[in-house]
């Protein structure tokens, strides 16, 4: 995937990039039937209270019904690629023999008219949905289950892959993008390759107003608060917080203090942490 610039116009084109959208297809509207509506809730919960700062407006669009459950074997034709306004990942409009048709995170390598397989026979071709017991160890994976029949949980970000490392007494030791190993049930479905839009993570926003486009609203930095405001604010001038360590509008610590449980029922399943040295 490509990386559009612009001819600095004004101030902010001068560093604004776009994703240059190769092989998407610019034009084609969602497939009614795998769409819903998706209400705006500006961050606040059911009583009204915003409960997550910072959201709010931006333009409106329609939740694409994604298949991470992969549940229909059989094969099926890419129709086309789509851009998805509700995830970093494109999508892929798929059809099975049968005429059913599927969204499904598309992968780097994947473009209109390939085929895809999905079961425990399918080839190791990037695309291709089967069991992790059925994938060789050193395959790159992606859309990963966490429990069998529920759906992809891991590994699903656009540019992103985890790695087979392993497979023993029923467990397959899995090397997920963040360094962490954890080990994953074999009868868990996963699918081969990386997911494609690989350099997401390269475009430059640019501007506030299109950050304000995608739903955010602005953020402001509690040390130049006032202390009233935040526990960060106050002093003269450009002031340190004051404190061993940063901490929320309401006191509590944050900005890389660890909230996993300590006694986790899943930590058995952790071979490696993603900090660990």
């Amino acid at each position: 995937m490509s990386i559009k610039t612009y001819k600095p116009t004004t101030p902010s084109r001068r560093h604004m990039t776009v994703s240059g959208f190769d092989g998407i297809d610019k034009h084609a509207k969602p497939e009614k039937s795998l769409v819903e509506v998706l209400h705006s809730n500006a961050g606040r919960n059911s009583y009204g209270r915003i409960t997550v700062r910072h959201q709010g407006g931006g333009n409106k669009k329609k939740y694409r019904i994604i298949d991470f459950k992969r549940n229909k074997e059989g094969s099926a034709k890419v129709l086309r690629l789509e851009y998805d306004p509700n995830r970093s990942a494109n999508i892929a409009l798929i059809e099975y023999e049968d005429g059913e048709k599927r969204y499904i995170p598309a992968t780097t390598e994947m473009k209109a008219g390939h085929i895809i397989m999905t079961g425990a026979g399918a080839d190791i071709l990037p695309g291709n949905c089967l069991p992790l017991a059925n994938i060789p160890v050193g395959t790159l994976i992606h859309n990963i289950e966490l429990y069998p029949g529920k759906g992809a949980q891991l590994v699903r970000s656009a540019g992103v892959a985890a790695q087979l490392m392993a497979k023993e007494n029923g467990m397959a030791t899995v090397r997920l993008p963040s360094g962490e190993f954890r080990k994953i049930r074999l009868d868990c479905l996963a699918v081969i390759g990386q997911v494609g839009n690989m350099d997401h993570a390269n475009v430059h926003i640019g501007k506030a107003g299109r950050k304000r486009h995608m739903g955010w609203r602005p953020t402001v930095r509690g040390s130049v608060m006032n202390p009233c405001d935040h526990p960060h604010g106050g002093g003269e001038g450009k002031s340190p917080i004051g404190r061993p360590g940063p901490v929320t509008p309401w006191g509590k610590p944050t900005l890389g203090f660890k909230t996993r449980k300590t006694k986790n029922a899943t930590d058995k399943f952790i071979v490696k942490r993603r900090n660990a040295k």
